[in-house]
């Protein structure tokens, strides 16, 4: 595919291609807007990892981590390792309808109300 809008393929990045077997490559998404999403139309894996301070943590304890006590010891990473989909070509439509859904439904604090300029 050509470099356009919708597709951007950068052969020259050092980290190219960063998952293997997708061809076209498109890297217009290179960081994922879903990263933060725990439910995306990809496919991640979830990594639950000890995590190095233990249980003597208190503010852990003290904040009602979900997981119980599984929350204060473990810390979850999404691990999109395996996932092409904002890569594929096609996925750019989908992103984009999700991205406007998402803006159109975003709530600002006073701070920003404040600050914006009506127009």
């Amino acid at each position: 595919m050509k470099n356009s809008s919708s597709f951007f393929e950068n052969r020259e990045c050092r980290y190219f291609p960063c998952h293997e077997g997708q061809e076209p490559f498109n890297c217009l998404f290179c960081y994922c807007p879903f990263y933060l999403e725990e439910r995306c139309p990809g496919n991640p894996a979830w990594l639950k990892i000890k995590k190095k301070t233990g249980t003597d943590n208190p503010e852990a304890e003290a904040s009602g981590i979900p997981g119980g006590d599984e929350g204060n010891r473990y810390k979850i990473i999404k691990d999109c390792t395996n996932c092409t989909f904002p890569h594929m070509p096609e996925s750019y439509e989908v992103i984009i309808d999700w991205i406007r859904k998402a803006n159109e439904s975003r709530k600002f604090s006073e701070e920003i109300w404040e600050k914006a300029v009506e127009i």
